[in-house]
């Protein structure tokens, strides 16, 4: 009992609406459903966990968490409740550990406990048909500081798993737990190209409709890394738990769960760096940072971008910091730095073609290909069109470039954003014949595709068709794009930006 109030608990259960009493008697009945008909809590209690920041026992904090999962319609883990003795992993009280979002970063032994919780927790949503999508982001200037000198230690695997029968393991509440069984290099083989059967399946046709298959494969991951197996195949399993939780929040982003998205790459960096891999770890988080962009924050995805950049270690190959660079001039375009932007895409170009492919790129990097460059490249400039409209030249120049050489890729997705990129560029370049034309062959193409953002960057383009509402065919796209489009979505982001 640490005699100071539980903030998260009192704020979630503000939200909650519930009474100190009913929640005591909801605990009682959910508990009795998980199997311990023998636990009683009384309003008594619930007073002494919000008022004087008490922990309950286990199965308490699990049961918790499941009803404010169920009542809030959102992924409510131990850590958002603050419940977690985080005394018994060796941290003092005033070492800083207090102010940092969920507990980051959590011990190693946690890890594990957290990817199945979080998984089994964001499957529950999905078969009870609710959205998820309720939470705040964390900014990321906050993640940034949080996580700091965590990703700049070395990585040991010396405390991987957690222990069956450690206080601190959280088994997945209200779901069968994956019983822990030593596995072998076939079943991880397995497992690796499971992962690149979802990445494909992501840049063809979109996050929305595999994303419960990828949580569902990484909750029984998290199950496996319950035992532990020798160094190097409990370093691949941590290496597929990283590539499965960055799939699932990009598949989260894509339909626009985006604080559901952020705690999987949160988690994804975890994973890495439990598994020695630190470029992976940057990367993860260089997706936190595109995230940022997309919603409107890019000064917050900058300060991820230096975080990814340097807590990648000595071992980053060129063509991954060409990546990091893109993204972080994608920001800079944001923000209407042109002078920046146009430096760090120079030195992405520079990076990029000084990769002699000498080392073979790791899996998560074989998509980022000349053509990627090139998207990336006409996005940064397109975005930095709505500042400097001469830079929708550049635009027009990338993306063809980009689109020529996806001719034959089976990456939609990606085609379907330089598609949008050329018909923005074409617009504010004052050419709508080119425009009406690209933005056509975008639309055809969004219709077999769950991506969300697909949308936002239409809804984007659609803006900027205004101005030439008294072309015919350019009335008639406008027509066209306003039967296409779904509904609009409160998703408390700022749609001007594209990823």
């Amino acid at each position: 009992m640490s005699g100071q109030s539980n903030t998260r608990l009192s704020d979630l259960f503000g939200l909650a609406g519930w009474s100190k009493g009913e929640l005591a008697r909801l605990v009682n009945r959910q508990a009795a459903a998980m199997g311990h008909p023998q636990l009683s809590t009384d309003t008594s209690r619930v007073r002494r966990w919000i008022d004087t920041g008490e922990i309950p026992r286990d199965p308490v904090p699990r049961v918790l968490a499941v009803l404010f999962t169920e009542r809030l319609g959102r992924v409510v883990t131990i850590e958002d409740l603050g419940l977690v003795r985080h005394g018994r992993t060796g941290k003092r009280p005033d070492d800083g550990m207090a102010e940092h979002p969920d507990g980051m970063p959590w011990a190693p032994e946690r890890t594990a406990a957290v990817l199945t919780e979080f998984t089994g927790m964001d499957l529950m949503l999905n078969r009870r048909g609710l959205v998820g999508a309720g939470a705040a982001l964390t900014a990321g200037s906050v993640l940034s500081s949080a996580m700091y000198d965590w990703l700049h230690t070395d990585p040991t695997l010396k405390a991987d798993a957690p222990v069956l029968d450690d206080p601190l393991h959280a088994d997945p509440a209200g779901f069968d737990r994956y019983e822990a069984a030593p596995i072998g290099s076939e079943e991880i083989e397995e497992l690796e190209r499971s992962v690149e059967v979802f990445r494909a399946w992501d840049a063809a046709r979109g996050g929305g409709l595999q994303r419960k298959a990828v949580v569902g494969q990484l909750n029984e991951v998290g199950g496996m890394l319950a035992y532990r197996h020798p160094d190097h195949l409990q370093r691949r399993l941590w290496g597929v738990a990283a590539n499965l939780a960055v799939l699932a929040g990009w598949m989260s982003h894509d339909i626009g769960l985006e604080p559901t998205a952020q705690k999987y790459f949160v988690i994804a960096a975890h994973a890495a760096r439990e598994g020695g891999d630190r470029p992976r770890a940057g990367e993860a988080l260089s997706r936190a940072a595109r995230q940022m962009v997309h919603i409107g924050r890019p000064d917050e995805a900058l300060d991820l971008m230096k975080l990814a950049q340097s807590g990648s270690g000595q071992e980053v190959l060129p063509r991954t910091q060409a990546m990091f660079h893109t993204i972080e001039a994608w920001a800079q375009a944001s923000m209407g730095k042109g002078q920046a932007m146009r430096r760090t895409l120079g030195h992405a170009e520079t990076l990029f073609v000084s990769d002699r492919s000498d080392v073979p790129p790791p899996s998560w990097m074989q998509m980022f290909n000349e053509a990627d460059l090139y998207g990336m490249q006409a996005l940064a400039y397109r975005t930095l069109a709505d500042h400097d409209p001469s830079a929708a030249a550049h635009a027009r120049h990338y993306a063809e470039k980009a689109l020529t050489l996806r001719a034959d890729s089976k990456q939609e997705r990606s085609k379907i954003f330089d598609f949008l990129s050329m018909a923005s560029a074409c617009f504010i370049a004052d050419d709508p014949e080119q425009a009406g034309h690209y933005a056509r062959l975008a639309l055809v193409s969004m219709g077999s595709n769950s991506s969300h953002r697909t949308w936002d960057r239409l809804r984007q383009m659609y803006r900027l068709t205004a101005e030439y509402a008294s072309y015919p065919k350019i009335q008639d796209l406008r027509d066209e794009i306003k039967l296409a489009l779904p509904k609009t979505r409160n998703r408390g982001s700022n749609n001007s930006a594209q990823a």
